[in-house]
């Protein structure tokens, strides 16, 4: 792969639907739009940060198995092993299957019979079970059309990943292209589309009503147990749930580095042209949102202008905003704009995932057979299809969900531990080449432990429901990496002479 693939690897693999519906739920926290912009601005100095951080590891150690080896090479094995663990286990896994699943409900909106209430198989309903702040179970088991479609483009991009990484590189290309296109014409729609209403009500004169709500001294209601009052800094950090899930797996370019042309200059520079697109398309998505609808609405209006950002139907801002332009067939052009991105997601995923359990099973620490190659392909076909098969059965689990809304947390933790990685590696290995060195370091390496672990304290504190779950999930990873070291089931070898970059 060259740059062209690899950049589409990280914009492919963060845009996904994501970008579409969260800023419903942010705004209704922050209430106030220059808040909401703000909060996307934080996700972008953070994501953008952390891929130009990245970019040092990449060129110095450009491997299968990316983020994984850095976090081996820098704090030892089991710190290695508890990020694929956590990422075998829910985030990859957990996030294709949403994803996926996402493709199979807005396909109902072209084919009314894809839904996930239209069961073929209903095994049963797992009952609440309340676990202090924690609710786990409420979901549905059994096969629905729109988990089955999941079920079915997954296994097509599995197989297509198999026939080698320029197949499933060509598919990405494409679909990364198309899914710019959408998000750029939803800009576009912004500026032609513009709503007095919207307008006056989420700007005003002198964009006094912007900034309304946002003052260092107000405070803001929160909800954790009964209501308590927080400052902006607090409220801020809070809702980065959303809009750093949304902007999530821009470090999946680094799990393919071992198949990509002169990995030394292109890992570094998909990672900050990559990230630096996306997150400026959906800041301006976010502008277009504030310029078509206001940003408080009534839950109980029948219009979508009164519904505002705040309740849009279902939480589908971008939906709302795309009827209000093209009445009677937004819906319609939203849909498709969301299968193409969460089709093209999907196969980004499937793609750089299998290359972190490949080098995994290299280290003794997985499966032996997922660390063979195929002959023909030069792709690790084995991890293809173990991957597949533990992503199908959380797709018919309905547990993705609800575990991904407890891994949010921890996967913040392993880029706050990776980017440490990069000040230990400075110091034990200060002579090792480094064709590229994090820009602004230490300084902005720096910025994001600090940005990052506040998000994680305020979390801690206000989120007890995302991040608990997520720690025993990392947790439950010691003793299973202890059995695989006793075993020693494969022996540890460098994978990079067996694999072919293209």
């Amino acid at each position: 792969m060259g740059l062209y693939s690899a950049t589409a690897i990280v914009m492919g693999s963060m845009i996904g639907s994501g970008i579409f519906i969260v800023s419903a739920e942010m705004s209704r926290t922050l209430n106030s739009p220059a808040l909401l912009i703000a909060a996307w601005l934080v996700t972008a100095v953070m994501t953008i940060i952390g891929a130009l951080s990245y970019g040092e590891l990449a060129a110095m150690m450009p491997k299968a198995g990316g983020q994984y080896v850095y976090l081996r090479e820098s704090l030892g094995p089991l710190w290695g092993f508890l990020y694929g663990w956590t990422l075998f286990l829910v985030i990859q896994t957990g996030t294709v299957a949403a994803v996926g699943v996402a493709f199979g409900k807005f396909l109902g909106v072209f084919f009314p019979s894809v839904s996930g209430s239209h069961w073929l198989w209903h095994i049963g309903r797992v009952p609440a079970w309340h676990v202090g702040p924690m609710v786990l179970g409420t979901m549905d088991i059994g096969l629905n059309t729109a988990n089955l479609t999941a079920i079915i483009i997954i296994t097509l991009l599995t197989l297509l990943n198999t026939f080698g990484v320029k197949m499933g590189a060509a598919v990405q290309n494409v679909f990364t292209s198309a899914k710019v296109l959408a998000l750029v014409a939803m800009v576009l729609v912004g500026v032609v589309v513009r709503d007095p209403v919207a307008i006056a009500a989420n700007f005003g004169e002198g964009w006094k009503n912007f900034w309304a709500g946002a003052g260092w001294s107000t405070l803001h209601a929160s909800q954790i147990g009964g209501t308590e009052y927080v400052g902006l800094l607090t409220i801020v950090a809070i809702v980065q749930v959303g809009s750093l899930f949304s902007s999530d797996a821009w470090n999946n370019v680094t799990f393919t580095a071992g198949e990509i042309r002169n990995p030394k200059r292109n890992l570094p520079l998909s990672l900050a042209i990559g990230t630096s697109v996306v997150l400026l398309l959906y800041v301006l998505c976010n502008f277009v949102y504030l310029s078509v609808l206001p940003l408080a609405g009534d839950p109980h209006a029948m219009t979508i202008v009164e519904r505002g950002i705040q309740f849009a139907q279902e939480d589908r801002v971008a939906t709302a905003v795309m009827e209000r332009a093209f009445t009677g067939n937004g819906a319609r052009l939203m849909a498709a704009a969301i299968l193409i991105s969460t089709f093209g997601c999907v196969n980004g995923m499937l793609l750089a995932g299998a290359r972190v359990y490949y080098a995994m099973s290299r280290d003794g620490l997985f499966f032996k057979s997922v660390g063979k190659l195929s002959e023909r392909s030069k792709t690790p076909v084995n991890s293809l299809w173990v991957q597949w098969a533990w992503t199908c059965l959380l797709c018919i689990s309905g547990s993705y969900g609800q575990l991904l809304d407890y891994v949010i947390f921890a996967v913040l933790v392993f880029y706050i531990l990776t980017i440490i990685g990069l000040f230990v590696l400075r110091r034990t290995r200060p002579d090792a080449a480094r064709p590229y060195r994090a820009f602004g370091y230490p300084i902005l390496p720096g910025l994001y432990i600090v940005m990052a672990t506040w998000i994680c304290l305020v979390l801690l504190r206000y989120k007890p429901q995302y991040t608990w779950p997520g720690l025993i999930l990392v947790l439950l990873g010691v003793p299973v990496y202890l059995v695989w070291r006793r075993q020693d089931i494969a022996v540890g070898q460098d994978a990079d002479p067996e694999i072919t970059r293209t």
